[in-house]
Parts: C-alpha cells; structure tokens; sequence
C-alpha cells in the first residue's frame, strides 16, 4: 500500500488535482479554485507528532476528509451501477433500444442540473447541509429505482439521483479544499477521484454478488423481488451512512465566515490547522478574501471570432473529447455489451469487475505521473493507446455472428476484445480520465477560472447524455460501426491536444491566460 503521506509521487504543498469552487459545476471531478484562503499566515515550521513526522490533528482531517469523498464514492457507485440492470429492465419493461438509452443515460441531466444548483445551496445552506440534502437524494433515487411502476417513472427516480451526483461532484471537492491544510491539501483532494473509481469497481463488484445469488439471472429472484432491482436499491446503504457521517464533520470555516460566525470559524480552524497558525489573522483573512473575490459571469467568457474566448473552446473541446472517445459505455453498458456477442452473464458482470480495477490502477497511474511528466504528454499517450485499441475492439466486433440469442464471437476476436477493452480502460485512466480535470483547473485565467469551469463541465455531462443515450442505438445497428467511431474521434483527441492545449505544468496559476 502506498503511503499517501510519505509517498515521492506528490508533494507537499503541491496539488495532486485541482479543486473547484462550490460554484463551479462539473460531472466528476475538480476545478483548481476554492480554498485559495487555507495558507498559514506564519512561515514557522508547525510542530510535528514524532515518530511519524505528521502533524497534530491530521487523523481528524483525513477522517473530515474521507466523510465528503463518500459523495465521490456514491457519485461513482450510482453512476456506474445501472450497468448491470440494463438487461433486466429492457425485459421487464419491453422497452426499446431508445427508451433503455434514455433510461440509462437521463441520470446526467440530472447532474448537470445538480452541478449548477451545488454552489448556490452551498452558500446558502453551507456545505455540510448540501452533502446530507445529496445523501437523501442518494437514498430516495435507490429505493425508487428499486420499486419502479413504470419505465418512465424509473427514469424519473434515475433522474433524482442524477440531480445528487451532480452536487456531490461539486460539493465533495470543494469542501476538502476548504478544511484541509495547504501542505496536505493535493494528496486530501485526491481523496475525491479515488472514491468515484472505487465507488464505480465496488458497484461492479455488487452486482455480480447478486447475479450469482440470483442463477445468473438478472431478472432472478431475490428476497420477494428481481435482482436487478436489489442492484438499485442497495445503494441505500451508503447513502445512509454518507448522512450519518456527515453529522460528525464541522461546517467550512469559509461558509461560517461569510455568515458571520467568526467564533465558529476559529474553532473550526483550531482543530484543522497546523500548530502555532494565528487563527485570529486566518478567520481575517478569509473575510477579506471573500470580502475582495471576484465572482465570474458568462460575460467574462466572451471575446474572440468564435464568440467565446478561444482557451474557453480548448476547455470545451477536452471535455467533449473526453467523453466521445465512448469510456461511459463501458461503465454502462459493457454487461449488456458482452453478452451481445455471446458471453453468459456471470462472466460479462465478471469482466465488466475486473475493467473497474483496471480504473483504479490507470487512476493512481496518472496521479504518480501527472506532475512528472506533464499533462500534455500524458494526454498525447492516452490518445494514441486509446486509438489503438479502440480499433482493435472494432475489429473484434465486426466477427460477430449469429442472431437473437445464438449470437457469438470467434475464440480469436473474443480474446480481441476483452484485452481491447481493459486497455481502453487502463490507456483513459491513467490520462484522460484525471488530466481533462486537472486542465481545466489550471489553463483558464483566474478571473474567467469558475465560469469557465462551468461550461466545460456543462459540455461535458451534454456529451456524455448524448454518447450513453445513442449507444442501444448505435449497437442494434452496427456494434463495429460504433466503435469505430468512438476510436476515430479518439485518433481526433491526438491532434487536438498536440496542436491547441498548453501544457501548464510548473508555471503558477497567474501566468496563465
């Protein structure tokens, strides 16, 4: 186990991922603003608990810490855990490739809706109350979907947990940034994208428990209802423990600032700051801070031919490019996608386990390199690997035989297409998946960074709708034909990172833009 503490890969001081402001939106992951405020206002070394050379309060600040990334956890979890109930609902409902494209995907409407509202409520409410408004949200989408009357009314509780993924991808990061150290603050930020990967394998790994229980069956029975449904329903769990954890944490020392409660805020500070911190001077400096902020406006964005700034067009064109190469479908839809080319279902859950570890290792890949060798680089090699076995998926796919329930790959183009599909998924992980986020939180200006933020992560949920939604589509009518698309605009992501994207590792914030 790597010891996050001590670990070479990330720096003191230094962010392993950028963090947003509440007011930033985005489906997944972090902005670079928010806590600019959480430095010590001594240059005085803190003293340290010996022998481990960490410093005093740090198990409460990772325990603060690891509470708010339980959103990140159900962000992942419920993102990815209607994967392995596409099949039992497109045979309970009887619906349709567009109708089960729909049901799947309208989860991020929902989430670009809560990803605008997060910020709003969190000034409003403060950030605590937000995560337990998201934790219920959670639950009451779980159970929902669980007894869904309807197709549409299960796209309707699909819908309300797409509204919490939402905030939960806003409120989580922001929130860390905001309570945690400025020399612990990367490594505690990187606690938000290793709980959705985790949150995304222990999903996987959920589902095909309850297939086996259920014979191989989604549609098996079991406790009184079918399996797939239990898959939906259980997310209750930690949903519930998400809220009852959230109780135990403390409110952002900014929120209580900007409320006036200045008392509060040194309290807080107290138990999160380095010893031999003024507190007095930090609670001074936050008001002043909030006091002189400039909140951005969608005026700020404009300029250039093309009506937006040209470095708001580069932000977009990754977030799109992010989700067209098709990464979603794997974690949507690969159960279904393997057992339309003859895999059983236990070994189709199984495979689509083992590509959500294959997630996790390509993450903390990129976590280690991202600063070592640049994000431009490691953007370029995601591409071209990505490319690579993309097409190669295609290839495999386009020897599908057979129709209705007798339809199968050869051995050869089987083999294919499952190591294609883990190393699409190791070549996304270990680049574009972390380093699309920590772009868009480093190349905008900082006066424009949160609205830009915004619209990108804005066009990012919309292109993610588009490619989970066609995906039932696009497979019923040439499953190869798909992917090669996905590999073409893949190959695309190459030259639109060699040619347009800065590379803004070790320059400050302020140069850029």
């Amino acid at each position: 186990m790597i010891n996050l503490w001590r670990s070479p890969f990330v720096r003191p001081g230094g962010a392993a991922r950028p963090v947003p402001t509440p007011h930033s939106s985005h489906p997944s992951r972090q902005g670079r603003r928010g806590a600019g405020e959480n430095v010590t206002s001594t240059t005085e070394k803190a003293p340290r608990d010996v022998p481990g050379g960490r410093p005093p309060h740090l198990r409460h600040v990772v325990f603060i810490a690891s509470v708010a990334a339980m959103g990140g956890f159900l962000f992942g979890y419920d993102s990815a855990v209607i994967n392995g109930a596409v099949e039992g609902i497109r045979g309970r409902f009887e619906v349709g490739p567009g109708a089960l494209g729909t049901v799947v995907a309208i989860a991020l409407l929902g989430a670009a809706l809560g990803a605008v509202i997060a910020g709003r409520l969190a000034d409003r409410l403060g950030r605590v109350r937000v995560m337990q408004l998201a934790a219920l949200l959670f639950a009451a989408s779980a159970i929902g979907s669980m007894l869904p009357f309807t197709v549409w009314d299960l796209a309707l509780w699909r819908t309300l947990g797409g509204v919490a993924i939402g905030m939960a991808s806003v409120i989580a990061p922001a929130y860390i940034a905001e309570v945690s150290p400025a020399e612990y603050r990367g490594r505690l930020a990187s606690f938000q994208q290793a709980a959705i990967v985790l949150g995304i394998a222990i999903s996987q790994l959920v589902n095909w428990g309850l297939l086996n229980l259920a014979g191989g069956e989604q549609r098996g029975e079991l406790l009184g209802l079918e399996a797939w449904q239990l898959m939906l329903g259980i997310e209750v769990v930690p949903a519930a423990l998400y809220g009852l954890m959230s109780l135990r944490i403390p409110e952002s020392p900014r929120y209580l600032v900007s409320r006036g409660r200045r008392e509060d805020a040194r309290r807080v500070l107290a138990g999160v700051e380095a010893v031999g911190t003024d507190l007095d001077a930090r609670v001074r400096q936050i008001g002043e801070r909030l006091r002189t902020e400039h909140r951005p406006s969608w005026r700020d964005l404009l300029g250039g031919r093309a009506g937006l700034l040209p470095i708001v067009w580069i932000g977009i064109g990754l977030s799109i490019f992010q989700q067209l190469v098709g990464i979603n479908v794997i974690f949507y839809y690969s159960n279904s996608l393997w057992q339309s080319v003859g895999i059983d279902p236990d070994a189709s859950f199984f495979y689509s386990f083992t590509t959500s570890l294959i997630n996790i290792v390509g993450t903390v890949i990129a976590m280690m390199l991202v600063d070592r060798i640049g994000r431009k680089p490691l953007a370029l090699i995601g591409s071209a690997g990505m490319t690579i076995s993309l097409g190669l998926a295609a290839w495999a796919f386009s020897h599908r035989t057979g129709t209705g329930d007798d339809i199968r790959l050869p051995d050869g183009q089987a083999t294919v297409a499952l190591v294609a599909a883990h190393s699409f998924v190791l070549f996304f992980a270990l680049s574009w998946g972390v380093v699309v986020w920590v772009l868009l939180g480093e190349i905008f200006p900082n006066r424009i960074r949160a609205a830009a933020l915004g619209v990108a992560a804005s066009a990012q949920w919309i292109a993610n709708f588009a490619i989970s939604q066609s995906f039932p589509t696009l497979s019923d009518w040439n499953l190869s034909g798909a992917y090669v698309m996905y590999a073409t605009f893949a190959f695309l992501s190459f030259f639109f990172v060699l040619k347009w994207v800065p590379e803004p590792r070790g320059k400050a914030l302020e140069e850029m833009g």
